[in-house]
Formats: structure tokens, sequence, C-alpha cells
């Protein structure tokens, strides 16, 4: 099965399943859905940083700050978000990924329920290949100077998590 044929719950503004897509048709029309971001740090607090694959549906090789992905037909967030950040990091045995906040995304590439969350991640990681082209460790400063200097194409709904992250711990 291709990642466009995988079975999403649709919701309505207010995140109620109001049906059930393959991901390419909610993607295609539009359609509201649920998605998780987890931002990975390291024993000394750096933060997981990627560019995604060529062959993502969605925002090809650009850069993100977070691992996640939609959540599938039924999946609940926190079962999503330990799955995702599992699979993206390749590392077994994860502590639950910690529930920060959510928000509704509008914006490039359209509009979905985003849950923000953060993990802790010891062990070594062995990136997905499907879904990671690259990655490093990069602390709080280093990150928000690659985000300020505009030289990375950054995934625009991530951008928007980790602005809403950054105000949410009250950094500027």
């Amino acid at each position: 099965m291709s990642a466009a044929d995988e079975v999403l719950d649709v919701v309505d503004r207010d995140d109620r399943v109001t049906g059930q897509a393959p991901r390419g048709e909610v993607y295609a029309r539009g359609l509201l859905h649920r998605c998780v971001f987890v931002q990975a740090r390291d024993a000394a607090g750096r933060i997981f940083v990627h560019r995604r694959t060529a062959s993502k549906l969605v925002f090809p090789s650009h850069y993100d700050m977070f691992v996640g992905g939609v959540l599938g037909a039924g999946e609940g967030y926190a079962e999503a978000a330990l799955r995702e950040a599992g699979e993206e990091l390749g590392v077994d045995g994860l502590a639950q990924p910690e529930p920060l906040f959510k928000f509704l995304y509008e914006g490039p590439g359209g509009a979905w329920w985003s849950y923000v969350h953060e993990v802790r991640c010891d062990a070594p990681v062995r990136p997905q290949e499907s879904e990671v082209a690259w990655h490093a460790w990069l602390s709080e400063e280093e990150l928000a100077a690659r985000v300020a200097d505009g030289g990375w194409p950054w995934v625009p709904d991530g951008l928007e998590a980790y602005r809403r992250l950054r105000a949410f711990r009250g950094l500027p």
C-alpha cells in the first residue's frame, strides 16, 4: 500500500471525526485531518533536525525540527506521537512523548489539527531512509540561527509549530 492509499480520519474545525478518506484524497481535496509533531532532544538538550526525502508527498526536501506525521484512521494523538517518533528516529523503546499543546494549522500545504509533543532520545538514532535524507542534532541557539537566516527551506507547518513552541516556552 502506498502512502497515498493510507486511510485517515477526516475531522471538522473542532477536531471531531466526520469521516475517513485515503491520504491522497485528503491532500487533493484539502480535507482537515490530524497530525503530530514531536521535538526530539538528546541527553545534551540538542534538537533533532532533518531534511525530508525528495519522495515525500508534502514538502519534499524541506528541513524540519520535528519528527511526526499524520494519524491513521482511529489512531490517537499519543499513539501516533510514539509510533512516528520511533519510526522516523529508528529507535525502539522510546518513552511516551510528552503532549504540550494542540493547534489548527492553516497555511501552505493545507490545514490540519497539529498536536505538539516532546521526547528525550538518548539512544543512537537510525533515521528511516524513506523519510529522512539528512539529520543532525542542533543546539537551541543553532536551530534559532538557522531559522532566522532563511538559508534552509523549512516545512511551513513545522515552522509554525516551532514558533508556537517557543512562545509556549516564553522564548523570543
